[in-house]
């Protein structure tokens, strides 16, 4: 796990954990172990020197603690409710609209054959080539 692989019912793999801003551009990175839930990685997305409106994620990131800390963080939580939750807290649906901003960079980065199959087994040689990616992303 050192190394930001893990083991999950697809066998071993990591998960590369992004923030994105209005415009679909990478700010910031984590990679993980593919058994790691999304909500432990958090801690890594706060603490923005420019504090952003509105923090748009998935149901994963629906805990108490995380919404309270994006408020503590001055930003508006839009992340909908787990369909087995007591209660369902509601979100705005277009500002939800704009998560696909972050599957879109996701999609393209799976065009790119050398992260999708992970050909680096070091975490920091794998991140670099991420970074590079996001250059890339920034640039064009």
């Amino acid at each position: 796990m050192a190394q930001g692989i893990g083991r999950s019912r697809g066998g071993r793999g990591s998960k590369v954990h992004v923030a994105v801003d209005h415009r679909g551009l990478p700010l910031r990175f984590a990679i993980t172990g593919a058994q790691t839930h999304d909500s432990k990685v958090f801690g890594s997305f706060v603490g923005w020197q420019k504090q952003p409106t509105a923090i748009v994620a998935d149901k994963a990131y629906g805990s108490k603690a995380i919404r309270q800390t994006i408020a503590d963080e001055g930003a508006l939580a839009v992340i909908p409710s787990k369909s087995n939750a007591r209660i369902h807290i509601p979100h705005d649906p277009d500002i939800y609209a704009q998560r696909n901003l972050v599957e879109r960079f996701f999609c393209r980065m799976k065009d790119m054959r050398r992260l999708t199959t992970r050909y680096e087994k070091l975490k920091r040689n794998f991140l670099s080539m991420v970074h590079i990616f996001a250059i890339r992303c920034w640039l064009n």
